[in-house]
């Protein structure tokens, strides 16, 4: 057993469950009329409602007890203040520094990194000022048109979701594409689109060996070289990286290398040059109000007491439904298409941050961490997989995103609105047998048929979720609200005693990689293989030369 589940608050927690399990949130309402004030707060312009929860008075109070007694407030101090909470690589993990606008210094051995946090934002200024301005000009001359982000993981899904969520601010004159993925029919669809001589390429790789992202960068470069033949290619590749030699080998200049550090986790970095799309895009005063809107969040996950900390909430709320009620899932469902791409970034930044099984002390835990991050735009989802929130077995705690005021014209928002509301009160509400039965029987339906079909129209309810409400997307709200969901995984993974800022697991594939493709090209296989793997390279190596034998 570890410290965790031996701690005498967890069976209070445990006690508390079987006092809870059977209570009926809807009956809570109707017998506490302060029961979604007391359940709700504010920050800035999100409103948090998570009064459909299925707690009592009594519930947080012994979840923040877990979370003193887990040491919180000084893990949340050790983030803050620079200390290595990256103990598996002795390193902090500051991308708060990156969004703080104050001149105090944060150091790291001996170095005042706030210094260089805000020259690089200044380099960016400069740079995107001359991009949106079309003073930057291409090759032949042209301003810039596309802007062509390369890059994987954290390089790319946080400025990816970044950027759609804020379309409504971009500079019309410039349009901004993604490249992930190694197929070559991603890499086809963009090449398609864009224009040669008017395109800028960002490759963003903190090592700069990244396999798929420098595969591409490669591939663009030859493409380049082909169609502006003879041409001085420099204006068109700007790298942001911590391996300034590496790109300066691949033929970018200093001056045109933006600057990534190695305290900076990949999936937390959209806050640093990694976000430069986002910047070029929706221009540098709205890029600061995006890190003002974090680090306002920052400052009240720092200052605020348990109680009305946000964060802190959500996360012992996810807390108490993984261990008490065995959640193994979480959804996110935004009703905005604006954030369409946010469940995406959530599912690096949870479950690679927190899908661990080895504590502080290097001990396996015995509990759950880390939930499964899953979900879709909520329209689309309501007649996809909600009726599995519904009617399913699963506990599926759901966090539904509103937002108050759309960019949209063509007065859709009442419904959009009414949609995710109405599926909040349903998954509370349910439907009885009874109702299904006297429902039919008003629809006309026999007595037979009602009494036959009432048992599949039931609906449990009693389901849990929170109701996160945006007044607008905004670069500040989009800031804040991603911070928001930082800092309950940080909270999580505290109280879980895990390393939430390595990835080991991700190194794993890394390694094995290389060989694999060794023996794709080579003709012998390594036996060394499994016996599936050698297998399956010997299907493809077939399938390749069966291509070949047809094209003769």
């Amino acid at each position: 057993m570890t410290i965790l589940t031996s701690l005498p608050e967890w069976r209070a927690l445990l006690a508390h469950q079987k006092t809870v399990a059977s209570c009926s949130m809807l009956l809570a309402f109707k017998n506490d009329p302060t029961r979604f004030t007391r359940f709700s707060l504010e920050q800035g312009d999100i409103f948090l409602d998570y009064s459909k929860n299925r707690i009592t008075p009594e519930t947080l109070p012994l979840l923040f007890n877990l979370a003193e007694a887990t040491l919180l407030r000084k893990k949340m101090d050790d983030l803050f203040a620079g200390r290595a909470v990256n103990f598996t690589e002795k390193r902090p993990a500051l991308h708060t520094a990156l969004r703080n606008p104050h001149a105090n210094p944060v150091m790291i051995q001996g170095v005042n990194i706030m210094t260089d946090i805000h020259a690089a934002l200044q380099k960016m200024r400069e740079f995107t000022e001359q991009i949106r301005q079309h003073a930057w000009r291409g090759a032949t001359g042209k301003p810039i048109r596309d802007i062509v982000n390369i890059g994987i993981g954290g390089s790319h899904l946080g400025p990816m979701m970044a950027t759609h969520a804020l379309r409504a601010f971009h500079l019309d004159s410039l349009r901004c594409h993604f490249i992930s993925n190694i197929d070559s029919a991603h890499l086809q669809e963009v090449l398609q689109e864009i224009d040669p001589e008017a395109t800028l390429f960002i490759i963003s790789s903190k090592s700069f060996t990244t396999l798929e992202t420098m595969t591409n960068a490669n591939t663009l470069r030859a493409w380049l070289q082909e169609k502006l033949p003879g041409k001085n290619l420099t204006p068109h590749f700007v790298a942001v990286t911590a391996a300034f030699d590496k790109a300066r080998e691949w033929g970018i200049p200093t001056s045109q290398i933006f600057p990534l550090w190695e305290w900076v986790g990949g999936r937390f970095s959209v806050w640093s040059a990694i976000g430069l799309p986002v910047a070029l895009m929706i221009g540098m005063d709205a890029f600061l109000e995006f890190l003002q809107g974090a680090h306002k969040m920052d400052v009240h996950f720092q200052e605020t007491d348990f109680s009305q900390n946000m964060p802190v909430i959500m996360a012992l709320l996810g807390i108490w439904y993984i261990h008490f009620f065995a959640a193994k899932t979480h959804a996110v469902i935004p009703y905005t298409h604006q954030l369409n791409y946010f469940r995406a970034h959530l599912q690096q930044l949870d479950m690679e941050s927190n899908g661990k099984s080895m504590n502080h002390h290097g001990e396996p835990v015995d509990y759950l961490t880390g939930p499964i991050i899953w979900g879709e735009q909520g329209c689309t989802g309501q007649h996809a997989f909600h009726q599995l929130l519904h009617q399913g077995q699963h506990v599926v705690p759901i966090d539904f995103i509103l937002v108050g005021e759309s960019t949209e014209e063509f007065n859709h928002q009442d419904i959009l609105i009414a949609s995710g509301l109405s599926q909040a009160e349903a998954l509370l509400r349910g439907k009885t047998t009874a109702e299904a039965y006297e429902e039919l029987r008003k629809n006309n339906y026999s007595e037979k048929d009602a009494r036959q079909l009432a048992p599949h129209q039931s609906i449990p309810g009693n389901r849990s979720s929170n109701i996160l409400f945006l007044k607008k997307v905004t670069p500040f709200n989009l800031g804040a609200l991603l911070a928001l969901y930082e800092h309950k995984i940080f909270v999580q993974g505290a109280l879980w005693d895990i390393n939430s800022f390595d990835q080991w697991g991700v190194e794993l594939g890394k390694q094995l990689l290389p060989p694999i493709l060794q023996d794709l090209t080579n003709g012998k296989i390594n036996t060394e293989h499994d016996a599936s793997t050698q297998g399956l390279i010997q299907h493809y190596k077939n399938l390749r030369e069966q291509k070949k034998t047809h094209e003769k």
